[in-house]
C-alpha cells in the first residue's frame, strides 16, 4: 500500500490533504506528495524489495492507495543502453541512454500520465483539461481513455499534426490555439474555470511528477552510486524535479548517501532557455522567454512553473544547465542513429548534443559515467528525418559512417 501521507507546498510549506483534488497551494506554487518515510525506513530495512515489472513495482512510494485504481499500459522499466562509440569519442568512462521510447505512446510522458490519471480516478475526477506541446496530450489521452475520464487537450498551432491526431484518436477533445504553449495553458485554464474541468497542467496538480520520479528510482536500482551525472532535456522540468525527488526520498530512507547523488544537468534549446539563463545569472526564478523557437516541441516551454524546483535540483546536486542549437540536435540525431542504431527524439538528441559542450567545459571529465535520458522515440518525428540527414558533413570510411573531421 502507498505510504502517501500529505501534500506540501514547495514554497511556503503549507500542508494539504491528499484525499481531495488540489491544484496549487493558496500561495500559487506547486504542491508535492510526501510519504511516511519513517515507516518506510522500518519497512524497507532489507531494501525496497520492489517486485514485478514496470512503474507500479514502486507502489509504496507512489500516491495511489487502492490497487484497483492503478492504470497499466506497460509503462516504466525502460532500458539503459550503452553508447560505447559516443563515450569513446568524448573520452568518457561510459554513456548510457535511458531510453523512454518503449513507454506507451512512445514517450516518458506515459509515466506521469499513468500515475496522475490513476490518482484522478481514485479522487473521483471525471473531467480533465491540460495544455500540451503534443506528447503529454497523447499520453494523457491514452490513460484517460483507459480510465473512462473525459479529456480536453489545448495545443499550440505549431504542434505536429501527427500528435494532434493521436490525441483525437484516443477520444480527447482537442482545441488548437495561436501562439505558444503558454497561450495554450491560458486557454486551458480559462476553459477549466468556465466549464468545470479539473486543470492538470504541468505541476498544477501534484501527481504527474510522481510518475516521472520512477526514472530516478530505476536508475538508482540499476547503477547505485555508479554514475556521475544524469543529463536530461528540460521543458517544463518535471523529469528533473522527479529524479531529484526520488534521490531525496532514497536518502531519507537511508539508501543513498549525500555523495552518491548524481549531478543533474538540464538541457534546453538555444531558442528557448529560461532555466539556462536563470542559472547563468544566479537567479532564483526563470523569467518568461519571449518568442520561443526550436524544432523540439517538448523544449518549447517559455514559462516553467516549477522553475525554483528545477534550479534547486541543479544547484543542490552540483549540476548545471546547457543550451544547444537546433543544428546540434539534428547532428546528434544522426550520430546516435548511425553509430548506435537508435533513433532518439529531438529532445533526447538535445541531451546527447549537450555532452560535447559539457566535456569541452570540463564539467564532465575523463572516465565519468553518464546517463542521458532520451524522453521518446524519434519515430514520432518523421518530418525531421530528412533535415537530420542533411544537417552536417557525413562520410563513409572503413569503420562505417562517422562525422567528417
Amino acid at each position: 500500500m502507498s505510504l502517501l501521507s500529505h501534500l506540501e507546498c514547495s514554497a511556503c510549506g503549507r500542508i494539504w490533504s491528499p484525499t481531495v483534488p488540489r491544484n496549487l497551494c493558496d500561495c500559487g506554487r506547486p504542491l508535492l506528495a510526501r510519504y511516511d518515510l519513517d515507516t518506510g525506513r522500518r519497512r524497507f530495512a532489507d531494501g525496497l524489495n520492489a517486485q514485478g515489472r514496470g512503474l507500479w513495482r514502486w507502489a509504496q512510494l507512489l500516491p495511489v492507495g487502492e490497487p484497483g485504481h492503478r492504470l497499466e499500459l506497460g509503462e516504466g522499466g525502460t532500458p539503459s543502453l550503452p553508447l560505447p562509440r559516443l563515450a569513446g569519442r568524448l573520452g568518457l568512462g561510459a554513456v548510457y541512454l535511458k531510453d523512454e521510447a518503449g513507454n506507451p505512446t512512445g514517450t516518458f510522458k506515459a509515466r506521469g500520465a499513468a500515475v496522475a490519471v490513476s490518482k484522478a480516478r481514485e479522487l473521483g475526477i471525471t473531467r480533465v483539461a491540460i495544455p500540451s506541446a503534443g506528447n503529454a496530450g497523447a499520453a494523457w489521452a491514452a490513460y484517460c481513455a483507459r480510465a473512462g475520464i473525459r479529456l480536453l487537450v489545448v495545443l499550440p498551432c505549431d504542434t505536429p499534426a501527427a500528435a494532434q491526431e493521436e490525441c483525437r484518436l484516443y477520444g480527447a477533445e482537442v482545441e488548437v490555439v495561436e501562439g505558444s504553449l503558454a497561450d495554450a495553458g491560458r486557454v486551458a485554464a480559462e476553459r477549466a474555470r468556465a466549464e468545470g474541468w479539473f486543470e492538470a497542467a504541468t505541476l498544477k496538480e501534484p501527481y504527474r511528477v510522481e510518475g516521472k520520479k520512477t526514472v530516478g528510482l530505476e536508475l538508482w536500482e540499476e547503477f547505485g552510486a555508479g554514475i556521475d551525472a544524469i543529463v536530461h532535456p528540460c521543458g517544463g522540468g518535471v523529469g528533473l524535479i522527479g529524479i531529484h525527488k526520488a534521490y531525496q526520498e532514497l536518502a531519507a530512507l537511508g539508501m543513498v548517501a549525500g555523495g552518491e547523488v548524481p549531478r543533474l544537468v538540464a538541457v534546453q534549446a538555444a531558442g528557448c532557455a529560461p532555466v539556462v539563463r536563470a542559472m547563468r545569472e544566479g537567479a532564483e526564478r526563470a523569467d518568461l522567454w519571449p518568442e520561443p523557437r526550436t524544432l523540439a516541441a517538448g523544449l518549447r516551454v517559455p514559462r516553467v512553473l516549477g522553475d525554483t524546483l528545477v534550479l534547486k535540483a541543479l544547484r543542490q546536486t552540483g549540476g548545471t544547465a546547457v543550451a544547444v542549437e537546433d543544428r546540434e540536435m539534428l547532428e546528434a540525431t544522426v550520430e546516435v542513429a548511425r553509430h548506435e542504431g537508435i533513433w532518439v527524439c529531438p529532445e533526447g538528441a538535445a541531451a546527447v548534443a549537450a555532452l560535447t559542450r559539457l566535456r569541452e567545459t570540463g564539467f564532465l571529465g575523463p572516465g565519468d559515467r553518464v546517463v542521458v535520458v532520451n524522453t521518446g522515440t524519434g519515430l514520432k518525428h518523421p518530418e525531421l528525418a530528412a533535415a537530420a540527414r542533411a544537417s552536417g558533413p557525413w562520410q563513409k570510411d572503413t569503420r562505417g559512417l562517422s562525422p567528417a573531421v
